[in-house]
């Protein structure tokens, strides 16, 4: 019977079959795959009929061979088929790919999971690669620097994830709850055949599924608005984050203690702390508004505060002990006087419920007191986290003094840290705006009068101050102080911000606490961001925040604009400059630096694995500190599950503070020195080749001719405009987003790897950048990122795209380039093939990639159409045909951004 997922195919030539060889599937893997694709199929039968099923299997046969024997003749063939199939079946089919897609990611998700349990299960955590597993990057930082500083540090680390809603995943909220319920499924199934129960239930279960996946509407009607995509976070949030972060800390802190975990307090503080940009990055969004972040806020909260109810219930509900075991203190005697004499009535209750139980009752008191929190009602409300957890900390301390010592650090430790890391507004919210909107506004209120007749855009900035006030006063200081500055090209641009609010409130005594972050973006901001920072210091406003903060200072970097900038190479090299600089002005003005990584999902926006970013950075700038956006799809990626979510969290903080060890700091400060000459060459030539493409006559153009550009703003996946106002004729202000997606669905990816080969051509010296390639974990980290953005493009599919535009020199330029990249980098690694050395994750792009080819056959037809606008009557559903495939291929290549 036909099914999507693996087949016997013809054997690809021996110099491929040598690199494929090394990523064979494993058999549990390739079941789960096998069990879903037959399914799909199944469902494709039924719901459309045979015929359906027969041409997405010839379709994706013709893929295969295609792309493992790079068969010309089949990729022509698969190209006519598409062609033959009516404008509806073409539809189906890319659906059907985009279903399978789907199904074979949930698959290997799983698949991880089950590999990291079965490593749980197997291998002690100091066991692991220190890199891998917080206590070992402990144990080698006790190594190195000895137990006491080594757990000093530990003390200090802050993990910062910032989540920022673009790129939004392509998929349409519908369908990942559809996906999430076959995940749950499949691990129903793996639990059922290991413990030989019948799985019938569970075949009938996952077939409606994916019945109904296949039967849901892949594209959104509407954009989702700003609240839509804080909801969506919110729920990880409640899905995975409010339990995992206290299940990290728990690990670790069972490793430190040993036979005494759980019986001691706690041997670290909480390291985690969420930001968010969602409702709060109003840069180039004008949904985001005064109004709107408010309203977030409050949702956040609504969130940390049922989560913490629900934490302090379950806790209560266990604390059963009486008072003849564990009788009360003197101090929780005192607290439940209190108590009565806040809420009389919920004390009875409470009394009554548990008569002998003086510990359970007090926290039942404080339970309903949380709940009272959440409603507002501000009789019973507690005023701020710290006064919850001035009670919390009074229960475990009698249950210390009573012997309960279980008890004390067991589920109430749980709520403890949930306290601690979430506070009452569960993510601080930063907002962020362009500077150049501060100046107009600026401009604006010196012309009118902050009371006069003012432009809209004037109010809402004022208003947003006002806002922003607002939430401090609801939450604290913690819930809402950072305001980015995008485009910061000057000191001025930070003392804005101060004026501004000021103006709001009519004077510097009522202002909330702010501190005004600067965000340094282009080439030119990188290379200016330390003069920028010098003068900042002379601002009475950020002086005020030193003292008041132990000399704090924030700044960001950004990845994705300096990359559009000069390339993803210069843009690299520029990023790792500015840091050391950046790191000694701090160092030199005895300030604590926290470096901003504005990072992407893609790799043009500052993507890739994070624990190894972390450890190529320069010598001094983490200091046991890092902070990073996470964006879009890539929320989901790493923390929609609750296993790999805890794997990723300590992985980049084991990470984090092994950076700040001797040895990691020795080799990059050495190889900083060693490759100085080779980054200046680099640098030049790889800036030189990228600028001669986008500065060519028409560029602007050809790439929006190339790449589905235009369709994809009309893609309706985030509350974002794609540009900010400008038309196509100029890239200047192209959001990073669209530039970085356009080029992934067109199968080029140039935004990750353009300029790297002619720069390692110009170089010349195989052995010295061989050298560098195993001694500089800047270059390592750029050349195996280049190496996985290569893997997902295709020079024959490439060539297709580029084709669509009239300008040959400009398409020969990119086929060269890509071409002697790759060369290059295979030669470097000393490989016969892309990701031949990276088993997992060579496996990932070898199964999905002739099936993404399927799929951008489809896409290059309906953008075909669309360009010669040959059939004008049929536009809609060439466009919507194109849009289909946008998801598909987003699924596929698992990149929007």
């Amino acid at each position: 019977m036909a099914y999507f997922g693996p087949v016997t195919a013809p054997l690809p030539p021996r110099d491929v079959r040598r690199g494929l060889a090394r990523h064979e599937v494993p058999e549990p893997l390739r079941n789960d795959v096998r069990v879903l694709g037959e399914f799909l199929g199944r469902v494709l039968r039924e719901s459309v009929g045979q015929d359906l099923l027969d041409d997405v299997e010839q379709l994706r046969e013709l893929a295969i061979r295609a792309h493992d024997e790079q068969d010309g003749d089949a990729l022509e063939q698969a190209e006519a088929l598409v062609a033959g199939f009516s404008l509806e079946r073409a539809e189906q089919v890319a659906r059907a790919f985009t279903c399978y897609f789907h199904l074979a990611n949930t698959a290997e998700e799983y698949h991880r999971i089950r590999v990291l349990r079965e490593r749980e299960a197997s291998l002690q955590p100091h066991d692991l690669a220190p890199d891998d597993s917080l206590p070992a990057a402990v144990e080698r930082a006790r190594e190195e620097l000895g137990t006491d500083v080594a757990l000093q540090r530990v003390q200090e680390l802050e993990f910062r994830p910032v989540f920022t809603a673009h790129p939004t995943e392509a998929r349409r909220r519908a369908v990942s709850n559809a996906i999430r319920r076959i995940a749950e499924l499949v691990g129903e199934r793996d639990i059922r055949s290991r413990g030989g129960m019948s799985i019938a239930e569970n075949d009938r279960r996952l077939l409606a599924e994916i019945d109904t996946l296949w039967r849901t509407a892949p594209l959104r009607q509407e954009k989702p608005t700003v609240l839509d995509e804080v909801r969506t976070v919110l729920n990880v949030f409640d899905s995975t984050l409010s339990d995992v972060l206290p299940a990290v800390y728990r690990r670790l802190d069972d490793w430190l203690l040993g036979d005494d975990a759980g019986t001691r307090a706690p041997a670290v503080r909480p390291f985690a702390r969420l930001g968010t940009w969602i409702g709060g990055d109003r840069d180039g969004n004008p949904n985001v508004t005064a109004e709107v972040t408010r309203a977030a806020a409050l949702l956040a909260s609504e969130h940390a505060l049922k989560a913490l109810e629900t934490t302090a219930r379950r806790t209560a509900n266990g604390l059963t002990l009486g008072s003849d075991t564990t009788p009360p203190s003197q101090e929780l005697s005192a607290l439940w006087q209190r108590q009565r004499g806040i809420a009389e009535q919920l004390a009875a209750q409470a009394a009554s419920d548990a008569p002998n139980e003086p510990h359970r009752r007090v926290l039942q008191v404080v339970t309903e007191r949380i709940a009272a929190t959440r409603r507002r009602d501000a009789d019973l409300a507690y005023a701020t986290p710290d006064e919850l957890e001035a009670d919390l900390l009074v229960v475990q301390r009698s249950l210390v003094e009573a012997g309960a010592t279980r008890s004390a650090y067991g589920d109430l430790q749980r709520l403890l840290w949930q306290v601690r890391t979430f506070g009452f507004h569960l993510a601080e919210l930063e907002v962020r705006q362009h500077s150049q909107v501060h100046e107009a506004a600026l401009a604006d209120i010196a012309e009118h009068g902050v009371d006069g007749e003012l432009q809209p855009r004037t109010l809402e900035v004022l208003d947003t101050f006002r806002a922003l006030g607002a939430v401090q006063r609801r939450f604290g200081q913690d819930a809402a102080r950072r305001y980015i500055v995008s485009f910061t090209q000057s000191a001025q641009h930070l003392a804005a911000v101060y004026q501004l609010a000021e103006l709001a409130y009519g004077g510097p005594d009522e202002v909330p606490v702010i501190d005004a972050v600067p965000l340094f973006e282009t080439f030119a901001d990188l290379e200016a961001s330390v003069d920028i920072l010098e003068e900042a210091l002379t601002l009475p406003q950020v002086q005020r925040r030193l003292a008041d903060n132990g000399r704090r200072v924030e700044v960001m970097l950004g990845y994705s604009d300096s990359s559009k900038d000069v390339g993803p190479v210069s843009a690299t090299l520029a990023l790792d400059a500015a840091q050391r600089r950046i790191t000694e002005w701090a160092r030199e003005h005895d300030i604590q630096l926290t470096l901003f990584h504005g990072r992407g999902g893609a790799l043009g926006r500052g993507g890739g694995p994070a624990n190894r970013a972390v450890l190529a950075q320069p010598p001094g700038s983490v200091d046991g500190r890092f902070k990073l956006t996470e964006q879009g799809e890539v929320i989901f990626a790493r923390y929609g599950d609750p296993v790999i979510a805890a794997r990723h969290i300590e992985q980049v903080v084991a990470a984090t503070l092994l950076a700040g060890t001797p040895s990691v700091e020795r080799r990059n400060a050495a190889a900083t020195e060693r490759f100085a000459g080779l980054a200046r060459q680099l640098d030049e030539a790889s800036r030189t080749r990228f600028h001669e493409l986008v500065r060519a006559d028409g560029f602007p153009q050809w790439f929006a001719q190339v790449t589905p550009l235009e369709e994809v703003g009309l893609l309706p996946i985030g509350s974002r405009p794609a540009r900010r106002g400008l038309s196509v004729s100029s890239l200047d202000d192209l959001r990073a987003i669209p530039w970085v997606f356009s080029w992934s669905q067109a199968r080029i990816n140039l935004a990750g790897w353009y300029g790297l080969g002619s720069a390692l051509d110009a170089v010349g010296d195989l052995d010295e950048l061989r050298d560098a390639y195993a001694q500089w974990p800047l270059f390592t980290t750029m050349i195996d990122n280049v190496e996985m953005s290569l893997a997902k493009t295709d020079e024959r599919i490439a060539a297709r795209y580029l084709a669509l535009g009239d300008r040959p020199d400009l398409a020969e330029r990119v086929l060269t380039e890509m071409s002697l990249t790759r060369r290059s980098v295979l030669a470097i690694t000393d490989s016969d093939a892309v990701l031949s050395r990276r088993r997992i994750l060579g496996r990932a792009v070898q199964l999905r990639s002739p099936y993404v080819d399927a799929l951008s056959l489809l896409q290059l037809r309906a953008l075909r159409g669309l360009r010669t606008g040959d059939a004008p009557e049929r536009a809609d559903d060439l466009r919507r045909l194109l849009l289909l495939t946008v998801n598909g291929v987003a699924a596929g290549v698992q990149n929007t951004g």
